[in-house]
C-alpha cells in the first residue's frame, strides 16, 4: 500500500510580492506576515533582515558585507489517497537559493527551514485538547505523532523528493519555554554554541517519529539557541553557506514571532531558560498576530478532522500501521 501514497509538489516564490494562495495554509508564518494593509512592507523588511543577517555570518572574503542574498522558496506537497480523486495539503517547507552576487552563482541552500502542517495542527490544536479534556492529569494520546510521522517519512524517501532535492531536510524551531538549556564546550564555526534541554520535550518526540534527531546551537551574535531538526550529520551533510541560509532565515522570523527570546536585549548565559513574558526586548517594524495564529490553528486542525483524518481513518490507519521504519532511508 505505501507505493499507492504519491506526493505532487508545487512551489511559490517568497518575495515583496507575495500573496498566499486559496490553498496555503493561513496559519504558516510566513502566510500570516503577507496579510494586512502592511503586508508588502512587511516582506521587505522581512527580507533585508534575512539578507543582512546572512551577509553578518558569511563575512569572509564579503568587506562591505553585501555580496549575498537569499531568495526562499515555499513548498506545499499534497498527498494523493489511493483508490479516491482526492488530494489532501500535507506539509509547507521552505528552500533557500544563495545568490553569490560577486561571481554571480546560484547556490542551493537547505529545504525544510520552516515547517507547517495541517496534521500537526490536528494532532496539538483538537486530538492533544481533546484528550485532556476529562484527565486531572496531562497525557499523551496513544499513537500521537505516528501518522503525520510516516507522512513526512514517505515524502522524503519518495521519488517526487528525491527527483527535486539534493538532501534531508533541516527543520529549524524555536527552543522550548518550558525546558531550561545549558551551555556545552561545544562550538562549531557557523551553528556556534551548542546547548542541551535539561530533559526530552513533547516536540522533540514528535519530531522523532518524522525521523528527525535534534541539536540546539546559539549562532554567532545571537542571544538565543535554535532548535535543529535533521536526519544524517548536521554538522557534515551541509556546507556553510547552506547552514547560513537556514541560520539567517529562521532566526529573522523568530525575532518576529518571538521576539522575547530570539530578539532580547541580553543574550543566554551558562543555563538558559526561555520566557515568552520576558520584558526586556526590542519589537521589530513587522506586523504579525500571534494570537490569531493560534485560533487559526485550531480552525485548521478542525478542518484537518473533517475532511482529511475521518473520511480516510482506516485507510489512513491500515497504512501508517503497515509502515516500518527500517523501510525508509532518512
Amino acid at each position: 500500500m505505501n507505493k499507492e501514497f504519491t506526493f505532487k509538489i508545487k512551489s511559490s516564490r517568497f518575495d515583496e510580492n507575495y500573496n498566499p494562495s486559496e490553498n496555503t495554509r493561513i496559519t504558516t508564518n510566513f502566510a500570516n506576515l503577507a496579510r494586512g494593509n502592511n503586508r508588502q512592507q512587511n516582506l521587505r523588511n522581512t527580507l533585508v533582515m534575512i539578507n543582512n543577517r546572512f551577509n553578518n555570518l558569511a563575512y569572509w572574503d564579503n568587506p562591505k558585507s553585501c555580496r549575498y542574498s537569499v531568495e526562499l522558496e515555499i513548498i506545499s506537497v499534497e498527498m494523493a489517497i489511493p483508490d479516491t480523486t482526492t488530494t489532501f495539503p500535507v506539509i509547507e517547507i521552505l528552500k533557500t537559493t544563495i545568490v553569490d552576487k560577486k561571481t554571480g552563482l546560484r547556490i542551493d541552500g537547505i529545504v525544510g527551514n520552516n515547517f507547517s502542517s495541517y496534521v500537526r495542527d490536528y494532532d496539538f490544536s483538537v486530538l492533544l485538547p481533546e484528550h485532556n479534556k476529562h484527565h486531572a492529569n496531562f497525557s499523551i494520546p496513544e499513537h500521537f505523532g505516528e501518522l503525520h510521522g510516516q507522512i513526512f517519512k514517505h515524502f522524503v524517501n519518495s521519488s517526487t523528493y528525491r527527483e527535486t532535492f539534493k538532501k534531508t531536510p533541516v527543520i529549524c524551531l524555536s527552543v522550548s519555554s518550558k525546558d531550561t538549556y545549558q551551555r556545552t564546550g561545544n562550538q562549531h564555526p557557523v551553528l556556534g554554541i551548542e546547548y542541551r534541554p535539561g530533559s526530552t520535550s513533547l516536540t522533540e518526540k514528535y519530531f522523532a517519529k518524522m525521523g528527525l534527531q535534534v541539536r540546539y546551537f546559539m549562532p554567532n551574535n545571537s542571544v538565543a539557541p535554535l532548535a535543529f531538526y535533521f536526519s544524517g550529520d548536521l554538522l557534515r551533510d551541509y556546507t556553510d553557506l547552506e547552514l547560513i541560509s537556514t541560520i539567517s532565515t529562521m532566526e529573522t522570523f523568530q525575532k518576529i514571532y518571538r521576539p522575547e527570546i530570539y530578539n532580547a536585549n541580553s543574550a543566554a548565559g551558562h543555563y538558559y531558560q526561555p520566557n515568552l513574558s520576558h520584558q526586556d526586548h526590542s519589537l521589530t517594524t513587522i506586523v504579525y498576530d500571534r494570537e490569531e495564529r493560534t485560533q487559526l490553528a485550531i480552525e485548521q486542525g478542525k478542518f484537518t478532522e473533517t475532511y482529511f483524518i475521518k473520511p480516510y481513518q482506516n485507510i489512513l490507519a491500515q497504512w501508517s500501521a503497515s509502515c516500518e521504519i527500517s523501510n525508509y532511508l532518512i
